[in-house]
């Protein structure tokens, strides 16, 4: 252990030239922040700006976390699918609501969003789902997410049924996939400093619109 710890500390953080984040030039809606700094991650060459942490609590009361992609993010909210029968999708039945983190490593910057969750009607699920690739709808249509599987020749062989589903039906959608939106009542944009003199600028939702504040690293 003692080693891991050494190791640990000796691996480089923050290296590199990092932007700034300069609070009174960020827009007045973080959705729109959010927008310039995606665009900015992927001019920096950042892999899967797109991914984010989902978590959420779980239906034993203890918090989860996983990667999943941003499908949409407007002035209603942050948008991310999930199979209803998953344990995701099992913990926002049970408790609508969740957080997600951004963390883009090439600039030391990371966006934090917190709000309720609300399942959007069938037919924007449905359309989200046939967005899809073949091969993530077939391991979709399965609907066994988590739980344990056998032999890997069991899910070879699901998915290549349900490929031959999709080509006789390609309309065909798992009725169980559902997409959300986040609505955010506190939004925060991270900007990593060297001398660990961090710039959090914190967006929170009120009756009038947005306010912003500084917090303390």
């Amino acid at each position: 252990m003692a080693q891991m710890r050494d190791y640990l500390r000796s691996l480089t953080v923050f290296d590199g030239e990092l932007p700034g984040l300069d609070p009174e030039a960020a827009p007045d809606r973080p959705e729109t922040f959010f927008a310039e700094w995606l665009a900015a991650a992927v001019q920096a060459e950042v892999r899967e700006p797109h991914a984010m942490t989902l978590s959420t609590l779980g239906v034993d009361g203890i918090p989860s976390g996983r990667v999943l992609i941003l499908k949409n993010v407007d002035a209603d909210g942050w948008q991310f699918a999930v199979h209803a029968g998953s344990p995701k999708g099992q913990d926002l039945i049970q408790h609508p609501s969740a957080a997600l983190t951004f963390y883009w490593s090439l600039q030391a910057r990371q966006v934090r969003v917190r709000g309720p969750v609300v399942a959007e009607p069938a037919d924007r699920s449905a359309a989200d789902f046939l967005a899809r690739p073949v091969g993530s709808r077939a391991e979709a249509l399965i609907g066994r997410q988590s739980r344990p599987l056998a032999d890997r020749e069991d899910l070879e062989l699901a998915t290549k049924q349900n490929r031959e589903r999709i080509e006789q039906e390609p309309d065909l959608v798992a009725p169980e996939w559902t997409l959300y939106t986040l609505h955010a009542n506190q939004v925060e944009f991270w900007q990593g400093d060297k001398d660990r003199k961090h710039t959090r600028l914190h967006y929170i939702r009120t009756d009038n619109g947005w306010v912003r504040e500084l917090l303390w690293p």
